[in-house]
């Protein structure tokens, strides 16, 4: 291999060493710590500066304190049930919505494609809190669609979509339907025509070739987009402190408090480091994804 070669490989190596690894090793050391009451908030038993010595001690007194009460208490275990339900289900009507919108665009002329995949990245353009706080404006008490359903006549009281479940399932729905779409436009964009032609040949009606050749071809797109959107909203903070208030427990909201309001840094970060670790499963499930596919394309 070639020095350029290796210069070129350890880019991408080296920001996973600086920006992943060293932070989380950072934040496995602080959840092996103990809490005081001090700046900061946790006492280290990994004193590297000690040398050989200081990680003898550190082995001899390693335990899994925090990691056990975790598991002890409800709330966390809560808090994870909690969050995976919400990221499940947000990803399952992002993929409602955002398949759809994949098979409007790839099925439009060529020349409207690039207008309308505009208007699907246009949202990334503004600020993510801003988003957020439009949004609020939209499904408040006082906002823009009850009053627009009351003035029509639909609704005689305004709907409570604020600080519930349905808020959170909007807001990630909207703010992540960009990461559905686009995977899937790009699978479906590729998809041979004559492919569905000669399905309805074969004695196929046009739904059944659409689920037999349409949606079976988009299955990368769509695991790739399903990753995508779980992925992040697994582990979102903002849009279920701004959209779904106190009624909504994420494993997000709960690291935020831990760190901030309780100040219990070692409980946070191992919060943190099983958090991380879940996500490791759909990371892992997403790479083997795109290998397969890349394999499948040679």
């Amino acid at each position: 291999m070639s020095l350029a070669r290796r210069l070129l490989i350890s880019v991408p190596y080296t920001w996973l060493l600086a920006l992943f690894l060293v932070p989380f090793l950072i934040v496995l050391k602080i959840s092996l710590s103990d809490y005081a009451n001090s700046i900061p908030p946790y006492t280290p038993t990994l004193e590297v500066g000690e040398g050989w010595s200081g990680i003898k001690e550190f082995w001899s007194a390693l335990d899994f304190e925090n990691f056990v009460f975790l598991t002890e208490d409800a709330l966390y275990i809560k808090a994870y049930w909690s969050s995976l339900k919400i990221a499940a289900l947000a990803t399952f009507f992002t993929l409602l919505i955002g398949f759809p919108f994949a098979y409007g665009i790839a099925n439009a002329p060529q020349e409207w494609r690039p207008s309308l995949l505009m208007l699907i990245i246009l949202p990334f353009w503004t600020s993510f809190l801003i988003r957020i706080y439009a949004l609020i404006g939209i499904i408040s008490n006082d906002g823009f669609l009850n009053q627009f359903l009351m003035w029509i006549g639909a609704i005689s009281d305004p709907l409570v979509i604020m600080n519930t479940n349905l808020a959170v399932y909007i807001g990630i729905v909207y703010t992540y339907l960009p990461f559905m779409v686009l995977p899937i436009y790009a699978t479906l964009e590729k998809l041979d025509s004559s492919l569905l032609e000669a399905a309805q040949d074969l004695g196929c009606t046009r739904i059944s070739a659409f689920w037999s050749v349409t949606v079976h071809l988009s299955k990368p797109g769509v695991i790739a987009g399903c990753f995508l959107v779980f992925i992040p909203a697994l582990g979102e903070f903002v849009i279920p402190s701004l959209l779904g208030g106190s009624r909504t427990l994420m494993i997000g909201k709960v690291l935020w408090e831990e760190f901030f309001s309780n100040r219990d840094w070692p409980l946070a970060s191992a919060v943190a480091v099983i958090l991380l670790l879940v996500l490791i499963i759909p990371i892992v499930l997403l790479q083997r994804n795109e290998q397969m596919q890349r394999e499948q394309n040679k």
